[in-house]
């Protein structure tokens, strides 16, 4: 996991990022409705087996364990930014909206939302009779109270971009809540409304805003209105989890999830293998091997995804464009698809999918594989090699950083190893460090950015928005850990929020993703497919381009 991708913030995507000790990094937010155009070699459904429908009744029972090799940091969507925490959270809480499998926004715990004042006011009604797992019944007080957080002043969490258009939630009835937005802002509606579980005002609603994202709720006693309620999390090992009989839904088929913390990939798939998992991500370069297995089947698509290295506008030496164009300029992307993904991927110029209405369809700028021309702008930037050793240096200094990336995820520590030595090539020292996912997130989040280069990804939110990530007001506390600045991006990205029409959002984001190439704040790297193994015996499964656990609750062991 991001990452994420964003991510990661996921990145990935099971590193963590569409992830912490509410700190970034990795996986999760901006972008996509489908169209599923260019799909090429990063896509094709490689499914190893074809579902055939179920022969018989849905059948309760049974322990899934599922395999991540990223640890969670907490269960709280408004603090976590990792894909490990938000996948079971995704399990524990309830959104007002949720999003199809076709990317189509529907509701969820809402009865219906209508738009009013040409997009300045949300109604929302909520269902009745939906219960917190300890039986207190969700409310409008507690949808209220869980959308004021990010409004508050002490609020200290990465999400507040997402909130920053939203004027006030108030509510107007026991099961009716009013959002007033300050402008236009399409991403509220098909994002953040379905993002963001409900949190209970009951448990929570007298803890100071300023000490909510290290509230031992959010790893000690989590409790959502989720399809399944929390029983354990044994740091390092794995989290548990109860179906909830009072699912607001129908009580989940599953008796348990397991989601079990394995840091190594090969371990993971070794485990898989053995059966002591059921359910795993797979690494592109382990779905040839996966999908031997007898005890498993692999459903595979692209995903909402992209890798990137990001350069670190903080330091000194990524602050020339023309030191970020050269750097991209001797980066082999195609290699890295090939050697490295095994060719289950297409190489990335923008952060947008594929998948997505708004992947641009004009040319934007590109920096292909060539080392020659690399050099060339890195000596017009100042950097050429004067003391003989082979490695460029400038003022006396070496050109020389640390490339982070995040520990167990096999394809990112190939990876890092691959820009190394590219990157050696036109006398660049770059030296992988691999790092722990939770001590990364540490990191590279507020008030640390310790780090130069990342080697991630993210997971994408199902609405094409770049704000979060690439608007210079997010590097602070947002998801702009890179510190990437350009006031016409900034504008550019504020006017694309006030759109509503297709059409005219997708024209905007043309510009915006020209610049952004331009600028190479990341070296955009390749999007890749999921490959998803479980089971061939679970029934009720529906591939989900972002959502892995999709749906969980209508998964279904066969037993016979």
């Amino acid at each position: 996991m991001p990452d994420y991708i964003t991510s990661l913030l996921h990145i990935y995507h099971k590193g963590g990022i569409d992830m912490k000790l509410r700190k970034s990094a990795l996986m999760m937010l901006s972008v996509f409705m489908a169209l599923a155009i260019f799909l090429s070699a990063c896509s094709g459904s490689k499914s190893t087996s074809t579902e055939s429908k179920p022969a018989g009744k849905p059948q309760k029972g049974g322990d899934l364990v599922v395999g991540s090799t990223g640890e969670p940091t907490l269960f709280n969507p408004l603090y976590s930014t990792d894909v490990a925490s938000s996948d079971i959270e995704g399990m524990l809480y309830s959104t007002l909206l949720e999003t199809d499998e076709k990317l189509n926004v529907k509701p969820s715990l809402a009865e219906k939302v209508t738009e009013a004042d040409g997009g300045l006011t949300y109604d929302v009604k909520l269902k009745k009779g939906v219960k917190f797992h300890d039986g207190k019944e969700l409310t409008a007080d507690d949808v209220v109270f869980t959308y004021s957080i990010p409004l508050n002043k002490d609020y200290n969490g990465e999400r507040g971009s997402g909130f920053e258009s939203l004027k006030s939630v108030t509510k107007k009835g026991k099961y009716e809540i009013q959002f007033k937005m300050k402008k236009k802002d399409a991403y509220f509606y098909n994002v953040v409304l379905d993002s963001y579980g409900i949190l209970p005002k009951h448990i929570l609603g007298k803890v100071p805003v300023a000490d909510l994202g290290e509230n031992e709720f959010n790893r000690k006693n989590p409790i959502g209105s989720g399809p399944f309620k929390f029983v354990e999390w044994k740091k390092g090992e794995y989290v548990k989890l109860e179906a909830n009989d009072d699912y607001f839904g129908g009580r989940p088929y599953l008796d348990t999830v397991t989601v079990k913390t394995i840091p190594d990939s090969n371990a993971a798939v070794a485990q898989l293998k053995a059966g002591d998992i059921d359910f795993f991500v797979v690494p592109g370069t382990d779905f040839d091997t996966v999908k031997t297995f007898g005890n498993v089947k692999v459903k595979s698509d692209l995903g909402l995804n992209y890798s990137y290295i990001g350069w670190n506008e903080k330091k000194e030496i990524f602050k020339d464009k023309k030191v970020r164009q050269a750097l991209t300029y001797a980066l082999d992307r195609q290699a890295m698809v090939d050697q490295v993904l095994n060719g289950d991927g297409k190489v990335a110029d923008v952060p947008e999918s594929p998948l997505s209405w708004n992947y641009p369809k004009s040319k934007v700028p590109t920096f292909d594989y060539n080392p020659k021309k690399a050099k060339q702008l890195l000596k017009e930037a100042g950097w050429e090699d004067h003391d003989g050793d082979g490695y460029l240096d400038k003022d006396g200094k070496k050109f020389s950083f640390e490339i982070k990336t995040n520990q167990g995820n096999k394809i990112r520590e190939d990876l890092a190893v691959v820009v190394q030595q590219q990157l050696k090539e036109v006398g660049i020292e770059a030296k992988p460090r691999i790092v722990e996912f939770s001590a990364l997130i540490e990191q590279t989040s507020a008030p640390n950015w310790d780090y130069d280069a990342l080697l991630l990804g993210w997971s994408l939110a199902t609405f094409p928005d770049q704000f979060s990530i690439f608007h210079s007001s997010q590097s602070k506390n947002g998801l702009n850990n890179i510190w990437y600045k350009n006031p016409k991006v900034d504008k550019l990205l504020e006017e694309a929020k006030t759109i509503t029409d297709r059409k005219e959002y997708q024209k905007k984001y043309e510009e915006i993703y020209k610049l952004i190439a331009e600028d190479q704040p990341y070296s955009f790297l390749f999007y890749y497919n999921y490959h998803r193994a479980m089971p061939n015996n679970l029934q009720g499964y529906v591939f989900h381009p972002k959502n892995d656990l999709y749906n969980i609750e209508k998964w279904w062991l066969d037993q016979k």
